[in-house]
């Protein structure tokens, strides 16, 4: 027989958990967007900090060793900021998912059970 009570408690559990889920999602998304607004204003100002150097330059050699630090160093720093947004990322889908946890071991259990039976 169908029980009402029964059904209301796991539409709500359903309800938090999707909104504990969505809460995670938002926090992650938006310390990533500032993470990514950082380094692109970072590198922003060492790219401008770079070609004020490289005008002052004096000679030809100068202007390559410095264009040369000046590379390595942005893809140094690149490589690190995509590791690190890529890590950010992953704990983003980690925290999404572990509302989920819950619900999903128990349904799981419950299955089993039931084919069991």
């Amino acid at each position: 027989m169908f029980n009402f009570d029964d059904a209301n408690a796991k539409g709500k559990e359903a309800m938090d958990t999707v909104l504990k889920s969505y809460s995670s999602l938002a926090k992650g998304m938006q310390a990533i967007a500032t993470e990514a607004a950082d380094y692109s204003k970072k590198s922003f100002e060492d790219g401008i900090a770079h070609f004020e150097k490289l005008s002052g330059a004096r000679s030809f050699e100068t202007a390559l060793e410095l264009q040369t630090t000046y590379v390595k160093k942005a893809y140094e720093s690149y490589v690190a900021e995509a590791t690190k947004i890529g890590e950010m990322y992953s704990d983003l889908a980690k925290d999404a998912y572990k509302p989920y946890e819950g619900p999903v071991a128990r349904t799981t259990a419950a299955a089993k059970s039931a084919a069991a039976a």
